[in-house]
């Protein structure tokens, strides 16, 4: 099939009428004696961008290998679409995979690099050509054909190894932390660029990254992995506003999170005595974690739940100025966005009253957070 035929498939059916592109039962990778990937079950929707996000170790570059077959699951199955391909090799799968290296051949031109998996099947003469130069210019790169990887830059190395991949129509594009090499200010205009070029296709990429902005900025589903398992799957609105544990609640943004004791009927009492108001607590007993993001708090004002404390340090950090709060429950940290006025006006030593939202009070269980990340 080719890729505009994809596209037309892609949009013609709704996600909720066909397969999962990929879906993974109970599948788990050991090595020795170490457990990489444990008890992994997952549905990747047709059509969508879905990341793998995670530490170093967490289990997630295994994970995309197995579905590439690159690696071979000790237990469960792998399905592309409705079909079993766990202990298939690579080749025999309709998958490709664009690495952090791009892999490129270096002896050969642009256009011969992004033909190369045409002619392996057997395509040839104006066929191949066209099909070369539409996905070329689809990357932004026609009129590269002659050059060679070393004459061009990182980003356009990329775009040379996503075509390449592309070309072949995959059924799914596996990215294995492919903006890794790249400076910061090529690694966000090619997040732009790839998510545009996914949701122009209308092919299902899979993309691996340990870095939490990348993975909220490109994908529509994550699924966040912490020592071999899915600690919790989701849209990046979700994951970020309502974390169910600790460790997603750290590693997405960042978020202070301050010990209590909840009783059930939605208030969590602090260490310090303070009750704040959390909807997210109703039900909930024993020691738990209340979690409030940065840029929620507001300095002054009584917005339901507030906290009194002393401003210990003032950083500048572009966007926002940070502020490093001390309170009797604990040091809090507060983003203050600098188009309001008066951003910057407090200091360290002043007295100031923390106030957010109930609805903006998440709470995870406070053992959650001495899990190893």
């Amino acid at each position: 099939m080719a890729v505009e035929e994809r596209v037309e498939a892609s949009a013609g059916a709704p996600a909720s009428t066909t397969a999962p592109d990929i879906r993974l039962e109970q599948v788990t990778k050991q090595f020795d004696d170490v457990v990489a990937v444990d008890g992994v079950s997952l549905e990747v929707p047709r059509g969508s961008f879905f990341a793998l996000l995670g530490p170093s170790g967490c289990g997630k570059t295994t994970t995309l290998r197995m579905i590439g077959g690159f690696e071979e699951p000790t237990e469960g199955t792998i399905y592309l679409a409705d079909r079993d391909v766990t202990g298939l090799p690579p080749y025999k799968r309709d998958v490709n995979t664009v690495f952090q290296t791009y892999a490129l051949f270096p002896h050969l031109s642009i256009f011969d690099n992004v033909a190369f998996g045409l002619r392996r099947r057997g395509v040839k003469g104006g066929d191949l050509r066209g099909r070369v130069a539409r996905m070329l210019e689809l990357v932004q790169l026609g009129g590269f054909e002659r050059r060679k990887p070393h004459q061009l830059s990182g980003g356009q190395q990329q775009r040379v190894a996503l075509a390449r991949a592309l070309v072949n129509s995959p059924q799914v594009l596996l990215l294995d932390e492919p903006l890794g090499a790249l400076d910061l200010k090529l690694r966000k205009e090619m997040q732009l660029f790839i998510k545009g070029l996914q949701h122009e296709l209308g092919i299902t990429f899979i993309h691996v990254t340990h870095d939490q902005e990348e993975a909220m900025t490109m994908a529509d589903t994550i699924a966040v992995m912490n020592s071999g398992h899915i600690e919790q799957l989701g849209t990046p609105t979700d994951l970020y506003e309502h974390p169910r544990t600790a460790f997603v609640a750290r590693f997405l943004g960042v978020s202070n999170m301050l010990e209590g004791s909840a009783d059930g009927d939605g208030t969590v009492r602090l260490s310090d005595g303070t009750v704040l108001r959390a909807p997210a607590a109703a039900g909930r007993r024993g020691h738990v974690a209340v979690g409030i993001r940065p840029e929620k708090i507001r300095l002054g004002g009584n917005e339901g739940n507030t906290l009194a404390g002393e401003i210990a340090e003032r950083s500048y950090i572009g966007v926002s100025t940070q502020y490093l709060v001390k309170t009797k429950a604990g040091t809090i940290t507060v983003y203050v966005q600098n188009a309001d006025p008066g951003a910057g006006a407090y200091k360290p030593g002043d007295q100031v009253a923390l106030s957010w939202s109930p609805e903006v009070t998440f709470v995870v269980e406070h053992e959650e957070e001495e899990k190893p990340e």
